[in-house]
């Protein structure tokens, strides 16, 4: 009975992080699909707020301030991010919510090349591994399915029986200036930034593993960054004053579901599949943004958009077949032990066996005592 005790118990201690399987892919998954819809959530909310005259420093205070709290809340009961976000909404602000889409996109192609420039992920391409190779091509027709989407038009195509615009009913009587090489730039350093923030991720998580306190220290010192930046950009009183219920809702909404929920998901979801995995389901909130401003904004529906939505679909399915096949290739095996975040690569020398069970000092000393004693 002990033996099979001790043997159940090891089992259970093999199966570390990263390595629950189809079904915790699918978990992990679902987790990160609502992510992208609170994304699509904060991306329209935001454009139509920044087309009221929010300033963005103003903004990021409070959305970082209310997340922090939120994120608090989690933590008591169950347990560089900033220049991204802002680098995000300047370029939102001086381009479109579909054009900054699609360097949302960019980042699983950044995360990726910094992952395996840093050596937090590998190829896997090694003796002509089919796992390695189905998951640079997933990623790869995954982002071309976004490029699509954004360049190639074709026929227009009537899908729904109405048509809202509430762009200029929402948009007042602020002046909206677009500056495209500037918005331009700013996309690319927040397409930097958030690469390297799910890169950060793992690492923060090893030495810090409480993922709702992390995020709350994360978005306390986004808060006060913000202000100090705000402060040296924004002195006026004004730029602080919350006008209209839309910028009040954008906020609250960013700060809760795009803030605080999102980024304890992504926090665990690192910890489980690895800094990759959830940035290879970014190009899904393109595919949100898309039917979002069909219905609501007026923009239109063409073979394009619903060509690139179907490559975004297939490559998205062959990440996550071929991540699954890493992991049940990797429990089978009797190989190292994962002691690392996911499968960026970080595993045990040592084989889980009996064999390598540390001897009790205080234990042992104990029995050596009473074998000395006279019988």
């Amino acid at each position: 009975m002990e033996d099979a005790a001790a043997g159940e118990g090891e089992r259970r201690e093999e199966k570390g992080p990263g390595q629950g399987g189809s079904t915790g892919v699918v978990r992990v998954s679902l987790c990160m699909l609502l992510v992208q819809v609170f994304q699509t959530g904060m991306a329209v909310l935001s454009k139509l707020a920044l087309n009221q005259g929010m300033v963005v420093f103003p903004f990021l205070v409070y959305r970082n301030a209310i997340g922090a709290i939120c994120v608090s809340c989690f933590a008591l009961i169950l347990e560089s991010l900033t220049m991204a976000m802002s680098f995000f909404y300047y370029g939102l602000r001086d381009t479109s919510a579909a054009y900054s889409s699609i360097f949302i996109n960019l980042i699983p192609v950044a995360t990726f090349i910094f992952s395996v420039a840093l050596r937090v992920e590998s190829l896997g391409l090694r003796k002509g591994n089919i796992s390695g190779i189905i998951k640079v091509l997933g990623t790869v027709v995954c982002v071309g399915g976004a490029m699509v989407i954004s360049r190639y038009k074709g026929k227009v195509l009537h899908i729904w029986p109405f048509h809202i615009n509430i762009t200029h009913a929402v948009s007042g009587t602020a002046v909206i200036s677009q500056n495209l090489p500037r918005g331009t730039s700013f996309l690319i350093g927040s397409c930097v930034s958030y690469a390297l923030w799910f890169i950060l991720q793992v690492k923060m998580f090893k030495a810090f593993p409480s993922i709702y306190w992390s995020t709350a220290l994360t978005c306390l010192v986004g808060c006060l960054q913000s202000g100090f930046l705000g402060l040296l950009f924004n002195r006026e009183t004004t730029a602080w004053l919350v006008r209209t219920k839309l910028q009040l809702v954008t906020i609250v909404y960013s700060s809760v579901l795009n803030t605080a929920v999102t980024s304890v998901i992504v926090t665990w979801a690192v910890s489980k599949r690895g800094p990759i995995f959830p940035s290879i389901f970014a190009p899904l909130s393109l595919i949100f943004i898309t039917i979002v401003e069909s219905l609501l904004m007026g923009l239109e529906i063409t073979i394009g958009s619903l060509l690139g939505m179907f490559l975004i679909i297939v490559g998205i399915y062959a990440f996550l077949w071929a991540k699954t096949r890493e992991l049940t290739e990797r429990q089978r095996s009797a190989a190292p032990l994962s002691v690392g975040a996911g499968d960026i690569g970080m595993v045990s020398t040592l084989p889980r066996t009996r064999s390598t069970v540390m001897p009790d000092p205080v234990q042992d000393s104990a029995q050596q005592k009473v074998e000395k004693l006279p019988v």
